[in-house]
């Protein structure tokens, strides 16, 4: 019996498809086993302001899961029946968690600061126009992360002051790109708020999917 190319192609495309959201779905449920220390910490800490730098202690978990999420994304091969993302997660993992720590701790240092400083304004007696500069450098340290991140992935034998480097450019020199990260990041912090750190884990492979485009695009 000869097979239609019709049923060959929509077969195809839905095994694709089906791929595709395998591969979301188990890079979600490891990048949330990634985070889970960081999530436990929080809701042991709540949501104190003295317990920031208890807080960013914790979140150095987040960073190389990140890089392990894009890594795993990056490697997804529908067209060649690639259907093993917790192989790929957990080599990402263990190939980029040193890099990605290079970046994400002095990024979770420098927001610590800034966050202490923005929450004790009064304390130091500063003027209270000081929160908007001190606002400012604390998005362009998440736009730069972000990027970062990415390009960790993307440069694996670059030193990761080179990868510093690339993504300050990255955010100077491409518009488009530093909307694109924005955007995410917006939408990120949105999903947080309307409803909780976890609504934001299962949503993550989609906007790590979507950083990971707008960053190699």
């Amino acid at each position: 019996m000869r097979v239609r190319p019709e049923a060959s192609i929509l077969d195809s495309r839905a095994a694709r498809t089906a791929a595709s959201v395998h591969r979301l779905l188990v890079t979600g449920v490891w990048t949330a086993l990634g985070c889970s220390p960081t999530v436990a910490a929080g809701l042991a800490l709540g949501g104190d302001g003295s317990n920031l730098p208890l807080l960013a202690v914790a979140a150095l978990p987040v960073g190389p899961a990140v890089a392990a999420a894009l890594f795993s994304l990056r490697a997804h091969r529908p067209d060649l029946g690639d259907l093993h993302p917790s192989a790929d997660w957990l080599r990402g993992w263990r190939s980029l968690a040193g890099r990605a720590l290079l970046l994400w701790a002095p990024f979770l240092a420098l927001l610590t600061v800034l966050s202490i400083n923005l929450t004790h304004l009064d304390v130091a007696g500063v003027p209270g126009w000081w929160a908007a500069p001190l606002t400012v450098i604390a998005v362009t340290a998440c736009l730069w992360v972000a990027v970062a991140l990415v390009l960790v992935v993307l440069s694996e034998d670059a030193p990761v002051s080179v990868v510093a480097r690339r993504a300050a450019y990255t955010l100077m020199t491409r518009p488009l790109v530093t909307l694109a990260v924005a955007v995410l990041l917006i939408v990120a912090a949105a999903v947080t708020l309307a409803w909780s750190e976890g609504a934001l884990l299962i949503a993550a492979p989609v906007l790590l999917l979507a950083l990971l485009r707008a960053v190699t695009a």
